[in-house]
């Protein structure tokens, strides 16, 4: 293997930075308090991520850090303070969702290397050119792709790839869920995801309201395991990921610690060439640390159970072993693995009960021991209701722990820097000391004191290197010196431990600034973000008060009234140009409307399609992803729309997609109506929002019937007598349903977005266009009327009331988060 192969480690704080630098990382990626996607996590205020970096460089470990979320309008002067701070203290790089603040970044700091983060679903070999041509070094690719298609991408593109390869996994396309923001307000483009896809759900008809399979009753459908690729590096190396990413920042140091330890290990034997297999003892030490049972993931094949595990939703553990006999005050464990005072297990009974114990004592023949082995029978004290025959897994192993703490935290483990000295020592005159490294780090020092003629004492060689050579304390070793001794020489030790001390803090200086930048002040930064809105500022325009309609069907068109909307936006079927001439014979603008989801195969077909309709037959086309966008800009002579999975939040992002070519947008659905206003007042861009509809809350590749089908792949998918009609009911009733396409899931909110009491109150917000979104509807004549009519003054706002009023008793509705907003 020539290529050098980053190992790159989640850093959540200063503890997990140590064990992941000391373990072996070639990098972490880490956040700071704000702009991050991983808000729970600890996190570094300014002091500690200055430690932070001067610790991981003097050590040869870069540093990524997160400014990865949407940001708002007034969110992006901070951000600009703060990323400019990040450039002055030498972050190797910053992770960016946000593609305003993309664009603004390589425009102020074009020196500042950007890595795409996986929010931004980068899933297809335009989307990482689209990266590569706005200055991006580095794109962290969907978890969703194969080896093939990775190497696919690789082929076509320059960019760096990154891939995840151990950790937690996303059952959503990462960037498109929007099932936390919708149910509680907990937006994960805004870092504060709750994990709805860790909670049950009972898989039902949707129209019975049936349930399909005892199976798939309560069970956590949409909880994936942990990715685990150790056995496979050599194949995600060779398909062209450069840099292997850890997932975990919520995670303990010590599990840090394991994960980058074992990975290292395995990296290392591809180094070397060498066929030897990873452990026995490696790999329970990796499921013993934490699993939710492992997967290969989609990079390696695995599809359908073997991604999920439905039964639960957390840490396993490792078995050990299984309850034999319990008494009043005891539970007795024939042991299979080892069990030690400190460890925590859980008891599971074969009705899936469970009880979780922290072991503070164990008898064995008779004994208090402070460990029992395999073969053993382990007697521990009783708690709660626990049965014979229960099985018993050790969820926490206090040896394992104990250990791979002290590869942190104990001197003697720590990784150490080779250096090298020159010492010259000659009488009348000031000791000079060159020190240098094996990166070209060079640094020379003077005594300030000078060097006196011994009487009785005097220093020999062997005294100097023994006091050089105390670096216990510091990053260091002595690798070689080199020493020219003057006879009778004589100077205090303490000079020669003040040099030393004073040569490495120079040393640390040199080797804690990488990239040799020239600091910028934060006030420059902000005067040239002014300048740029100023040079771009809009140019006074009537916002217009249009309606748009979105449909999925042909039985859909046959509904709605031609005469009553401004623009229809069309999914490609059969008979499609029947139905584009008749929007045209009514005078009205017709999208083709693309999948959120295009693979690196998928635009022969998309491109068949736009041929076979006619580019000079509509008047653009809609995308939803930033590899469709720029095939799209490339490849045809239209108008080009943005639709929601663009996720425009801001108007920095219009700016930019004004500057690409795109005529129009519809605004990301978690904005609030006051930043909608505000975005709307500066951008010349054509702005439209959803007005009524049931929200895509995720997008997957996963498919929950793949469960019981036993499907292990989704070539089948589009003959599948589930593809619609399908939904997961939640713990309080409610139903999202499904529809299954092309490989790609659709999870839709449970109830509709209706906003018709408040149309005249978005439309002043200075929106241009609002879109009525109709996915399994088939009753859509009477909302486009109501929205319609009411939208121009045709309708007495009673009628409305009641419109409304018979929605909420039938399904219920939301405002969405125009006047909630997220967090």
């Amino acid at each position: 293997m020539k290529e050098k192969i980053e190992l790159l480690a989640p850093v959540g704080s200063i503890e997990s930075l140590y064990a992941a630098v000391e373990n072996g990382a070639d990098a972490v990626y880490l956040g700071g308090k704000m702009f991050n996607a991983r808000q729970y996590a600890s996190n570094f205020d300014k002091e500690e991520l200055k430690k932070a970096i001067e610790y991981a460089h003097i050590k040869d470990v870069k540093v990524y850090v997160t400014v990865n979320i949407l940001l708002s309008d007034f969110e992006f002067k901070e951000a600009l303070e703060y990323i400019s701070f990040l450039y002055n203290i030498d972050v190797d790089a910053i992770i960016i969702q946000d593609l305003g603040l993309a664009n603004l970044v390589k425009k102020l700091l074009p020196d500042f290397e950007l890595h795409g983060s996986t929010q931004m679903t980068i899933i297809n070999q335009y989307g990482a050119k689209f990266l590569e041509e706005l200055g991006f070094t580095r794109v962290v690719l969907g978890r969703e792709l194969s080896i093939e298609e990775i190497k696919y991408i690789k082929d076509k593109t320059d960019i760096e790839l990154e891939g995840f390869i151990h950790g937690a996994l996303c059952i959503s396309y990462s960037g498109q869920c929007l099932m936390s923001s919708i149910i509680g307000g907990r937006s994960g483009n805004r870092g504060r995801c709750a994990q709805p896809c860790r909670m049950p759900y009972t898989l039902i008809n949707a129209e019975t309201g049936k349930k399909i399979s005892s199976k798939l009753d309560k069970r956590f459908l949409l909880s994936t395991r942990d990715l685990n690729t150790i056995e496979d590096l050599n194949k995600i190396v060779k398909a062209g990921i450069i840099s292997l990413k850890i997932e975990g920042r919520m995670k303990r140091p010590e599990y840090v610690a394991v994960i980058v330890n074992k990975y290292k290990k395995a990296l290392d034997n591809l180094y070397n060439r060498s066929d030897r297999a990873i452990s026995k003892e490696d790999k329970k030490e990796l499921l013993q640390i934490f699993n939710r049972e492992f997967t290969k993931g989609y990079i390696l094949g695995d599809f359908g159970k073997d991604l999920v595990a439905i039964d639960r939703p957390d840490n396993r553990g490792v078995y050990i072993g299984k309850v034999i006999d319990v008494d009043k005050k005891y539970i007795y464990i024939l042991l299979e693995d080892s069990l030690n005072i400190g460890d925590g297990i859980e008891i599971t009974d074969n009705k899936g009960n469970k009880n979780g114990i922290i072991v503070d004592s164990i008898f064995s023949k008779g004994k208090r021991v402070e460990s029992c082995r395999k073969g053993e029978v382990a007697k521990i004290k009783k708690n709660g209701n626990v049965k014979k025959d229960s099985k018993v897994y050790k969820t926490s192993d206090v040896l394992l722990l104990e250990k791979v703490r002290k590869s942190f935290t104990e001197r003697d483990k720590l990784k150490k820097i080779d250096i090298y000295m020159e010492v010259e020592i000659k009488i009348g005159n000031p000791i000079k000391m060159h020190l240098w490294d094996d990166r070209g780090n060079y640094v020379t020092i003077e005594s300030k004191e000078k060097v006196q003629e011994g009487t009785n004492i005097f220093l020999t060689e062997e005294k100097v290197i023994k006091q050089l050579s105390k670096l216990g304390a510091t990053h260091y070793v002595l690798k070689d010196i080199n020493i020219s001794l003057q006879n009778n020489s004589m100077v205090p030790v303490s000079i020669l431990n003040k040099l030393r001390r004073e040569a490495i803090e120079e040393l640390n200086k040199k080797r804690a600034i990488i990239n040799k930048r020239i600091e910028i002040s934060q006030k420059d930064i902000l005067n040239k973000m002014e300048d740029i809105i100023e040079k771009s500022k809009p140019y006074v325009k009537t916002r217009n008060k249009l309606l748009s309609i979105s449909i999925q069907s042909p039985k859909q068109f046959e509904k709605i009234d031609l005469n009553k909307l401004d623009r229809v936006y069309i999914s490609y079927w059969e008979g499609i140009n029947k139905c584009i001439e008749e929007i045209k014979k009514h005078n009205k603008e017709v999208y083709l409307q693309t999948e959120k989801i295009l693979t690196n195969l998928d635009f022969e077909t998309l491109n068949y399609q736009i041929k076979s309709i006619g580019i000079e037959n509509i008047d653009g086309i809609s995308v939803s992803n930033l590899g469709t966008l720029k095939y799209i800009k490339e490849n045809f002579d239209t108008n080009i729309h943005c639709d929601i999975g663009i996720n425009a939040f801001n108007s920095f992002t219009l700016k930019f997609l004004e500057e690409y070519g795109v005529k129009s947008v519809t605004l990301s659905p978690e904005l609030r109506l006051n930043q909608i206003k505000n975005i709307c007042l500066n951008t010349n861009l054509m702005c439209e929002t959803i007005g009524y509809g049931y929200l895509p809350v995720m997008i997957s590749k996963y498919c929950p019937f793949s469960v019981i089908k036993g499907c292990l792949s989704d070539e089948e998918c589009d003959r599948c007598k589930f593809r619609y009609g399908y939904g997961l009911k939640d713990r309080l009733g409610k139903v999202f349903r499904i529809i299954r396409k092309r490989g790609t899931t659709t999870i839709y909110n449970s109830q509709p977005l209706v906003v018709i009491e408040n149309l005249k109150e978005i439309y002043n917000s200075n929106v241009d266009m609002i879109r009525l979104d109709f996915t399994f509807e088939d009753d859509i004549k009477e909302v486009q009327t109501m929205y319609y009519e009411f939208a121009n003054n045709n309708i007495a706002e009673k009628n409305i009331i009641e419109f409304v009023n018979k929605i909420k008793k039938n399904t219920g509705l939301t405002k969405g988060h125009y006047y909630r907003g997220v967090l």
